[in-house]
């Protein structure tokens, strides 16, 4: 299977686009173990960006870009549910 070939910086642009949004976080442990949680993408810096892990996970975890590129680490936005009134 071949790859696409994607940008670095078509990376940071895209989550900078989701920044303060509520993303699932899916990271690589190696020999197929994965960890996943949900949380809120805080800050986007030039070389990282941080998400604050809701839940069992203390404190915020920091990922680079390059991560996201090679696919140890991959992120997926969670489309907020719609609030129904009822009158």
């Amino acid at each position: 299977m071949i790859k696409t070939m994607k940008d670095i910086s078509l990376i940071k642009t895209a989550v900078q686009k989701i920044k303060g949004e509520e993303v699932k976080v899916r990271v690589s442990l190696g020999r197929n173990k994965f960890a996943s949680y949900k949380g809120r993408l805080t800050s986007v810096y030039p070389a990282l960006f941080t998400v604050v892990p809701d839940g069992e996970f203390n404190g915020k975890t920091s990922f680079s870009y390059a991560e996201l590129l090679c696919g140890s680490v991959m992120i997926k936005r969670i489309k907020p549910q719609p609030v129904e009134k009822n009158e």
